[in-house]
Parts: structure tokens; sequence; C-alpha cells
């Protein structure tokens, strides 16, 4: 996700890496495991906090650290923000800057889904 948000090729990726942008798409899709030092690589080129990785991952405990437990994060969220349409619709909704034509938005959306959907 935020390889594309940065609007960055797997090929890209994958040069600045030393790979071939079909082994990015392994990492990406989970077939392969992510080394530590990889995982650095990655974040470094992103440039993102290697934690920006495991934001919303439950801990090995499956409690905050704070005692309470967390909340599963659904995994329809994080497929939707991995497509292209999610990606672009999401973008575009931040660009909205007022609140309440984005809460319209929301709504107009829920209505055409449906009660079932919403």
């Amino acid at each position: 996700m935020c390889r594309m948000m940065l609007s960055m090729s797997q090929e890209k990726l994958g040069d600045a890496l030393g790979l071939t942008f079909q082994q990015v798409q392994k990492y990406e899709k989970g077939a392969n495991r992510i080394g530590a030092s990889r995982l650095q690589q990655i974040a470094n080129i992103l440039q993102v906090p290697v934690s920006f990785f495991f934001d919303g991952a439950p801990n090995a405990s499956g409690q905050t650290h704070d005692g309470f437990s967390e909340a599963p994060s659904p995994a329809y969220v994080a497929d939707f923000l991995a497509t292209s349409d999610g990606l672009a619709l999401t973008k575009a909704f931040m660009g909205i800057k007022d609140a309440k034509l984005r809460r319209r938005i929301v709504d107009l959306v829920e209505q055409i889904a449906g009660p079932e959907k919403a």
C-alpha cells in the first residue's frame, strides 16, 4: 500500500533493492518471507519507519500496551486499500477539505450500498 501511495512500481522498488519485480510481488502477496534487514531496506526506500509495516498488527498476547484487548482490523479494509480503485478513492476522498461534504458522500455511498451493507 505504501509503495502504491508513492506511485512507485514494483519494478522500481525491485531495482532499488537489487531484485526483480517478481520477487517484490512475492513479498507483497506473502508468498515469500521478508527478513529484518530486507524490511529495513524497504522502509528506507519508502521513507517510512519499520514500525509502519506493523501498525494495527496484534501483538503476541493479543493485548495492547495498556492491557486492553485490541479490536481486530477487518481484513477487507486492507484488501480494499491495496487495490488501485481503493487507493484512488481514498486519495481523492482525503483531498476533500470540507468535512460536511465528506460526511454527505459517505451517507450517499451507504444509501447506494443498501441497508445490509452499511
